[in-house]
C-alpha cells in the first residue's frame, strides 16, 4: 500500500514541542511518511528559546533537494524561515520541484515572545512564498503584518482573509486562539468563510500548538483530503492533543502530538468519515 509523504521545513526545537520535532510527530500519528529540511537550530524549552543558529541557505536547499529528488512529497509545509535568504532558497527549490499542497505557516513570533522570522523576510515571504501556498495559517498577529492592518475582532480577521487570499493562497485559515471567549478559527476559500469553533481549555500546555496544526493540515493533504476538510481534522487533532497534553515542563508544556497513534484512531475526515470536529470529553 502506498503511503502519504510529507516534508516539513522548519526550526529544530530541543525541547521536542514545536518544529520539526512535533511536525513529524504529528505526520507519524497521523500514519504520514515525514521528511524533513532544518532550517535553524533552536535551543529551548517550555521557557523559552535560549539560541538560534540558523543553517545556511544553501545547506536548507540542499536537504530540501535530496528529498524531493527521490522521495518526492504529497504535501509539504514551512515553519520557522528565520530569514530573507532561507525563505528565497526555500521558494526556489518549490518552484523548481512544482510542490502542490503546500502549507505556509507563517512563523514570526514564538509563545515566549522571541523573534523567528526577521522583519526583512517577511516581505520576501509574501512576495516569494504565499503565492505557491495552498494554505496558509496566520495567528492573529501574523494575519496582521501580512495584511497590513491590525486584526484584534472578528471583523478584522474576514478583512485579513480577505486580503492574504489576494496574495495567491486560496485558502486561509486565520487561527482565533488569541481572541477572548472561546478559540474559533475562521477559514476562507476564496468565496465563503467558514467558522471553526471549539471551546477553550484552560490550560498552560500549548506549546507548538501552530507547528502541530499546520502539520495536520499537511497531512490531511498528504491523505488526499480536501482543504477544508483537512482543517477541519487538524482543529481536531490539536484540540485533543490539548486536552490531554503529558504536562512536561516549568513553562508552556508541549501537547499530546501523539494522541491519535495511542487511541489508535484518525480525527475526523481522517477515518473516512464525514462527521465534524468532536469535542473532548475533558473540555
Amino acid at each position: 500500500m502506498r503511503v502519504g509523504r510529507a516534508l516539513t521545513v522548519a526550526g529544530s526545537d530541543s525541547g521536542g514541542g514545536a518544529g520539526i520535532q512535533a511536525d513529524l510527530k504529528v505526520f507519524t500519528a497521523m500514519g504520514i511518511y515525514g521528511m524533513s529540511a532544518v532550517t535553524a537550530v533552536t535551543s529551548q524549552n517550555t521557557t523559552g528559546v535560549r539560541r538560534i543558529d540558523p543553517l545556511p541557505p544553501e545547506a536548507v536547499a540542499a536537504q530540501m533537494e535530496a528529498c524531493l529528488e527521490d522521495i518526492g512529497c504529497d504535501a509539504a509545509k514551512t515553519g520557522m524561515l528565520q530569514g530573507p535568504a532561507i525563505v528565497q532558497a526555500v521558494a526556489e527549490v518549490f518552484r523548481t520541484f512544482r510542490v502542490r499542497n503546500l502549507v505556509i505557516d507563517p512563523v514570526m513570533v514564538a509563545k515566549s515572545g522571541d523573534v523567528l522570522l526577521e522583519p526583512a523576510a517577511r516581505t520576501a515571504l509574501r512576495e516569494s512564498l504565499l503565492p505557491l501556498a495552498a494554505v496558509v495559517t496566520p495567528n492573529l498577529a501574523e494575519a496582521g503584518e501580512l495584511a497590513g492592518i491590525p486584526v484584534r475582532k472578528y471583523a478584522d480577521m474576514r478583512e485579513a482573509a480577505r486580503r492574504i487570499a489576494g496574495l495567491g493562497p486560496p485558502l486561509v485559515v486565520v487561527k482565533g486562539g488569541h481572541l477572548d471567549g472561546d478559540p474559533a478559527d475562521l477559514v476562507y476559500d476564496g468565496r465563503e468563510f467558514h467558522v471553526l469553533a471549539m471551546a477553550r481549555i484552560r490550560t498552560r500546555n500549548t506549546h507548538g500548538t501552530g507547528c502541530s496544526f499546520s502539520a495536520a493540515i499537511t497531512a490531511g493533504l498528504a491523505r488526499g483530503l480536501g482543504g477544508l476538510e483537512a482543517v477541519r481534522a487538524a482543529k481536531e487533532a490539536v484540540t485533543w492533543g490539548i486536552a490531554n497534553a503529558p504536562g512536561l515542563g516549568k513553562g508552556y508544556g508541549p501537547t499530546n502530538h501523539m494522541y491519535f497513534l495511542r487511541e489508535g484512531v484518525l480525527p475526523g475526515n481522517l477515518q473516512g468519515g464525514k462527521r465534524e470536529c468532536t469535542q473532548p470529553e475533558s473540555i
